[in-house]
């Protein structure tokens, strides 16, 4: 099968189209051909080397962590899909590829594709819906009339989370750029600030919760803005000792990455609030909670552009330079 691999840890140059044998598949495991796979930030940060302290990659891999497609075998356990079934996922972060014509993932972490979705549409969700729902349902327990602030708003995890904030009851606030405005209030979001023009944080207050992609600056205002008892989720914040207590990491890593989010905690400690890193896990259960959402429109997928297959690599470089103007970049496969 064709897939696209990255040989060496750095920028574009490490990247190339490649023949590899296609996947063999386990007692519990999919074969699925894939149809479209969904571009992140985070394939760009496993690319150039950001995560190998804590993910050690064998090299060459096989990059991509979103995939819509169809299953065209399952192994002898396989219970929940057949030969044919049109599925979504994010695989696992051990079992990423999603840049190539073919992939095993494990039943578990597959879900039937929402029937209202095209194959590219259905490709760009799984990775930030995921991250929405755990950052938003699973961790800070959002509930109706609760204040919640996400970041990017018009991004490709904040046109998401803005949508499933609203979904669950939550007041929703938001920061984009003056160009953006109008389409983070047809998201759904209650206030929406122009960040070249306004301070977030001179005119948001009280909030309950922060969803937060940016760090640095940004992270700490975000810590300001939360009532006591607040709190503020980093997708890209430092990682902090919960996530290396969840990824097992040795006593060096644990060290490194308390180290890492001392001034985060630190701060966040001094305004009666607290901070977490949160690092998206698989999961097909998750996804299917998402399904009733996306088939009533309450939470709808927001494309910025599809590339085709061949021009994988310049669909990154398209992502990478900043030029997506909202939502997510998709490649499609087929």
């Amino acid at each position: 099968m064709k897939a696209f691999m990255v040989e060496n840890y750095g920028d574009q140059a490490g990247m190339r189209a490649a023949e590899i044998p296609d996947p063999q598949i386990g007692a519990d495991d999919v074969l699925v051909k894939i149809h479209a796979a969904g571009i992140n930030p985070l394939d760009l940060r496993i690319r150039n080397g950001d995560f190998k302290a804590f993910m050690p990659y064998r090299l060459p891999l096989v990059l991509g962590n979103d995939l819509a497609g169809t299953v065209v075998r399952a192994g002898p356990s396989v219970t929940r899909f057949a030969v044919g079934d049109e599925v979504y996922a994010r695989p696992d972060k051990d079992r990423i590829g999603t840049f190539a014509e073919l992939i095993a993932v494990h039943q578990d972490d597959l879900a039937p594709k929402p029937a209202t979705l095209t194959m590219a549409e259905a490709a760009s969700l799984p990775l930030v819906a995921l991250t929405s729902w755990q950052a938003l349902v699973e961790r800070a327990r959002v509930q109706p009339g609760q204040k919640v602030l996400i970041h990017a708003g018009t991004g490709g995890l904040g046109s998401i989370a803005v949508q499933l904030a609203k979904a669950l009851g939550a007041h929703v606030a938001t920061t984009v750029s003056t160009a953006k405005v109008d389409l983070a209030m047809d998201l759904g979001a209650d206030v929406v600030v122009d960040y070249r023009t306004q301070d977030f944080e001179e005119v948001l207050h009280g909030y309950d919760v922060v969803l937060d992609s940016l760090d640095g600056e940004n992270l700490a205002k975000s810590l300001r803005v939360l009532k006591p008892g607040g709190i503020a989720i980093s997708v890209a914040g430092p990682p902090d000792p919960a996530f290396a207590r969840e990824l097992g990491a040795n006593p060096i890593l644990r060290l490194a990455m308390t180290a890492l989010s001392f001034t985060a905690r630190r701060n966040a400690k001094r305004h009666g609030v607290s901070y977490s890193f949160l690092f998206m896990k698989a999961s097909g259960n998750q996804l299917r909670e998402l399904t009733p959402l996306i088939d009533t429109g309450k939470v709808r997928p927001v494309i910025d552009r599809v590339f085709p297959f061949e021009q994988t690599l310049q669909a990154m470089e398209y992502v990478e330079k900043g030029r997506a103007k909202a939502g997510k970049v998709v490649v499609a496969v087929t």
